[in-house]
């Protein structure tokens, strides 16, 4: 059959709330395509965006992705919250089980793949280059088509609302769950190529930006003297490179299972679902550091740009950076402690969980150290800050409670569980995200946030984020499990209810970000700055805000860790002659087309289109073919081009604006 098993009864015209979601998102898409189109802008995207091989560029389109996606998670969240506080007294909510299970999956699917690693990815894209005085990545190509690769599993997981279904079994898809004979329909199979197609793009950034790290750095820049961003950055992509991989061949298999009716996951023929967890998780665990490493680097600069001095203890900073990198591969089975592997083996997995918190509370006193007796500035980033630390420290401590495995016999499958997860990731890569967002967006744009709003975004997530997961803390500890949707003990419901309200909060939060960014761009000439608007201590503030497409005119060269700091202190001066010619990379519109490819094969494959799928796969194999014949991967920007530029730059620094 031609369009394999989608038929008209694959849209969900049985549940409300989808179609209409489906109605406005139809409506919004169309009204921002016939912007695009009246105000004739498809050309500029295309020729300036799209199939840009800038980082500066690429960067802001993953961070641009991220928000999307966050957008989409969060009001997965708030469903859940809010069906959660509804469903007791016999009332089950407005949410059944079919639909409730693909919301709390598509969640945890989206904040991980496609709103954390986006940003992630894109902070790293935009800053590592510059931090070290590149012009660009090592491969500008691979960098265009990693993006659109992790956009194309994004439009995956978005088409799983519409058409068919999503998976309903958790975030990581344990079989026999997820295997053929308990999910039949079409949502594990989304999930599948969501990942994959998703799972190269990131893959490819990890060898890139390793690459960069490894080889482009400026003249006199040792690795000991990097940037601690740019070294937090170097071990997550190392972990990313390591571990994907594993999460790829994972997927192969239980691909295979349900595919081509293999047993490598099933509860017969000789298959184990316990091999898939082993699996998943020695992906899973690594990801979870993949996500906090850089955050980490996030709080390193920002604390000691804002405290005024030197980090504290950086040596001992790059070693407890390394020494997570190694351990968080030995951590994995404390995922499932409950699962029967034994006293011995339980034992080994909760002491090296335990190990681990050393050198994550290494850096904590190392950034506190930082700030003791620094001229302390609480600008936005900094109040961002030290909210993570105090967030932050919760999380850990309840991670080490739940690293004990007799604890974690009593709490793994409650609610406990859930608040500890969010208490790290939302107080450590969210509230990072944010002191990064708002302390390099005059480097992305050349103008501030503005503070206003940003603080009211800030007291929002305080107060929401708390009052929306110590509930849970509470819940877990009465021993309620997670993954439910009704209950049937009434006097939990206040509990749940407060979680509500907190998760209310969080979304004014989330407008007031929004109101930020917008009010931001409407007043950008009162925000302006050129160049370094914080006192900047590390390369990327060497250069003016927004840099230009080459970033340096001159090759910086360093002799210090805090090169930019230690520049400004030996009264270091801009060359104002001698420019020359600049050798670029040119843009290439071959990663859209490949990443496109890619996504219309993964949705055939969902849908058994078996004719689709095979045209899709010798389309991208012709076209991949085809780009290694393009011969004008490069080009030349002209010296007066560059005169210009810097000329410009001169006269703005001498005017002080």
């Amino acid at each position: 059959m031609i369009f394999g098993r989608l038929t008209w009864d694959s849209f969900p015209w049985h549940e409300p709330i989808v179609v209409a979601t489906f109605v406005a998102v139809v409506l919004g898409g169309a009204a921002v395509v016939a912007a695009l189109t009246y105000f004739k802008l498809w050309g500029y995207l295309w020729k300036e965006w799209f199939t840009s091989v800038d980082h500066k560029k690429i960067g802001i389109m993953y961070m641009v992705l991220g928000l999307i996606m966050f957008l989409r998670g969060f009001a997965d969240a708030v469903m859940m919250r809010l069906q959660q506080a509804m469903a007791f007294n016999g009332s089950e909510g407005y949410l059944n089980a079919h639909h409730y299970d693909q919301v709390f999956t598509a969640h945890g699917v989206i904040m991980i793949f496609f709103v954390a690693m986006p940003f992630i990815t894109g902070l790293m894209n935009y800053i590592v280059p510059l931090q070290i005085g590149a012009r660009d990545v090592s491969f500008p190509f691979l960098n265009n088509f990693s993006f659109w690769m992790t956009t194309g599993g994004a439009v995956l997981v978005m088409a799983s609302l519409f058409l068919g279904e999503f998976a309903q079994t958790g975030w990581l898809a344990y079989p026999p769950l997820s295997g053929i004979d308990y999910s039949p329909a079409t949502g594990v199979d989304y999930y599948i190529w969501a990942l994959q197609v998703a799972g190269v793009g990131t893959t490819l950034s990890g060898i890139n930006l390793i690459a960069t790290i490894v080889k482009m750095r400026a003249p006199g820049m040792s690795l000991m003297k990097m940037p601690v961003f740019t070294w937090t950055s170097l071990c997550a992509n190392v972990l990313i490179v390591a571990s994907f991989p594993i999460l790829t061949a994972t997927l192969v298999l239980l691909s295979l299972d349900r595919y081509a009716g293999t047993n490598f996951f099933t509860n017969d023929f000789g298959g184990n679902p316990m091999m898939y967890v082993n699996l998943i998780w020695i992906w899973g665990h690594p990801e979870v550091y993949i996500l906090i490493l850089p955050l980490f680097g996030v709080f390193s600069e920002v604390t000691s740009t804002f405290s005024g001095k030197r980090l504290f203890g950086y040596t001992s900073m790059v070693y407890a950076t390394c020494t997570i990198m190694v351990l968080s591969y030995l951590v994995w089975l404390h995922h499932f402690f409950t699962m029967g592997s034994g006293a011995s083996v339980n034992s080994f997995f909760g002491i090296t969980t335990m190990i681990i918190s050393i050198p994550t509370g290494a850096k904590l006193f190392n950034w506190l150290f930082t700030m003791y007796r620094g001229k302390i500035r609480f600008e936005l980033p900094m109040m961002w800050t030290v909210a993570f630390m105090l967030t932050f420290t919760v999380g850990g401590m309840t991670g080490v409670l739940l690293a004990v495995p007799p604890a974690d016999f009593v709490l793994h499958n409650s609610l406990f569980l859930i608040a500890h997860f969010h208490n790290v990731i939302i107080g450590g890569v969210l509230f990072g995200l944010f002191a990064a967002i708002n302390y390099w967006w005059p480097k992305a744009f050349g103008f501030k946030l503005n503070v206003f709003w940003g603080k009211v975004s800030f007291w929002c997530w305080q107060v929401g984020f708390w009052m929306a997961f110590t509930p849970l803390y509470i819940l877990g500890f009465m021993g309620v499990t997670r993954r439910m949707r009704v209950f049937d003990d009434p006097s939990l419901q206040i509990w749940f209810v407060i979680a509500a309200i907190g998760a209310a909060i969080v979304a004014a939060g989330i407008g007031a970000m929004l109101v930020q960014f917008a009010v931001s761009i409407w007043k950008r000439d009162e925000l302006k700055v050129e160049g370094d608007p914080w006192d900047g201590r590390t390369l990327e503030w060497a250069t003016s805000s927004p840099p230009p497409e080459y970033n340096f005119a001159f090759t910086p060269v360093v002799y210090d860790a805090d090169s930019w700091a230690d520049m400004k202190r030996h009264g270091y001066q801009r060359p104002l002659t001698g420019y020359q010619a600049i050798h670029m990379p040119s843009s290439t519109g071959a990663g859209v087309i490949l990443a496109g490819l890619a996504t219309v094969c993964g949705f055939a494959l969902i849908w058994y289109m078996w004719w689709l799928a095979g045209l899709s796969f010798v389309g991208l194999i012709a076209v991949a073919i085809g780009h290694t014949f393009n011969y004008k991967r490069d080009f030349y920007i002209p010296q007066d081009v560059v005169t210009r530029t810097e000329e410009e730059r001169t006269r703005i620094l001498a005017a002080g604006v």
